[in-house]
């Protein structure tokens, strides 16, 4: 059994706030993708590393683009879901926010998501962080979703026992 219904038919574009907007990730976003993430990789890797091991130190540019390919994959199998942040022009990858199906007991989903070191703690993390949970709530098929990181802290999460 799937974790969402066989008849739900994920976003492909939801407006964040006036230019900056979330899309499904692809393999062809890496040039904007691995800067963005190289260039917050400590601030990732505080909140992602030890429940991910993610992103590496030594992440290549290669091993992004496989990344991104495999959450294409996942994103058209409705297995997971990455959808990334940008820019009206899709210049710039600001973030990503990642919508999985739940490895711990107690939710339907697990939620987390990150914007780029230079927007961190301004307006469009506030934005992001006040979207999020709204379009959740609002499109898509989750009753009892949780927000790691934000209603669970990763440390409490990593502590849960594992589904199954």
């Amino acid at each position: 059994m799937s974790w969402l219904p066989e008849d739900f038919v994920h976003p492909v574009h939801a407006e964040v706030l006036p230019g900056h907007h979330l899309r499904p990730i692809r393999e062809s976003d890496v040039d904007l993708d691995y800067p963005a993430v190289m260039g917050s990789r400590e601030r990732l890797w505080a909140l992602y590393g030890e429940a991910w091991g993610w992103p590496a130190a030594t992440m290549s540019f290669e091993a992004d683009r496989a990344d991104l390919a495999r959450h294409a994959v996942e994103i058209a199998a409705h297995q997971s879901f990455n959808y990334a942040l940008f820019d009206t022009a899709e210049s710039a990858l600001l973030g990503c926010v990642y919508i999985d199906p739940p490895e711990k007991p107690g939710a339907d989903g697990e939620i987390c998501w990150w914007v780029v070191d230079e927007l961190a703690g301004g307006e469009v993390e506030a934005a992001l962080d006040a979207f999020v949970p709204a379009w959740i709530a609002a499109r898509w098929p989750l009753k009892s979703p949780r927000y790691i990181g934000r209603d669970i802290s990763w440390a409490d999460w990593i502590a849960l026992p594992a589904l199954g």
